[in-house]
């Protein structure tokens, strides 16, 4: 099984591309979206690969972020998402704006992307706003799960560090983060505040922030 590939940017194509690696052309399908992001023809490149094996087909799927390979995979997982749907998916939003969207179930954005009806919007929110490690943890993020220790520990439960982690891997400033959760308290009560899941939590908190 293929997990990465390293060599020459050979041809790019609307989705797919061509890795050259000693001499052997690889194709590989590639989100046209991130294109910019890619070297000029001929310079060096690396790719997390997802290999998709079919009775009829042996199909590589690269991506220059591991989160991205994560997200694609999750998005596997949903009944009625193939590779392709999964890949349109990647290429019509960034992960942070998918997640957002996935948490506070928003299925007309979630409509928009390419290759996504109605019912399979409804399935992306109903299968995946409960699995946290869809949430890609931003670029430079300080320690465990994107969120400075010192901010974690402001919360002492365990849904509020987690709800305060995800919504700064979202992209959302630690102060907005810690705000929108004690706006959520205030408003609930602490002992409904402390009864609440983490998913309920959040979808909660990103309504705050809206």
């Amino acid at each position: 099984m293929i997990a990465s590939l390293t060599g020459q940017l050979a041809h790019r194509a609307a989705d797919s591309l061509i890795v050259n690696v000693g001499g052997v052309g690889y194709e590989v399908f590639f989100p046209a979206s991130r294109h910019e992001r890619l070297p000029e023809l001929g310079g060096e490149l690396f790719l997390h690969i997802q290999t998709v094996v079919r009775e009829d087909s042996f199909s590589l799927y690269g991506f220059l972020d591991p989160a991205e390979k994560r997200i694609f995979l999750l998005l596997l997982g949903v009944s009625g998402v193939g590779p392709r749907v999964a890949m349109n998916i990647l290429a019509g939003a960034e992960p942070a704006a998918l997640g957002r969207a996935i948490i506070t179930e928003d299925v007309l954005w979630l409509k928009k992307l390419p290759g996504v009806g109605k019912k399979t919007a409804e399935r992306l929110c109903l299968e995946l706003k409960d699995k946290l490690e869809f949430f890609p943890v931003s670029a430079g993020a300080a320690t465990v799960v994107g969120l400075p220790a010192a901010s974690a520990r402001e919360f002492a439960d365990q849904p509020s560090r987690d709800a305060l982690s995800a919504l700064v891997n979202l992209g959302y400033p630690p102060v907005r983060a810690r705000e929108a959760l004690e706006r959520v308290r205030q408003e609930a009560g602490d002992e409904a505040y402390a009864a609440l899941a983490l998913a309920e939590l959040l979808r909660l908190a990103l309504r705050s922030l809206a």
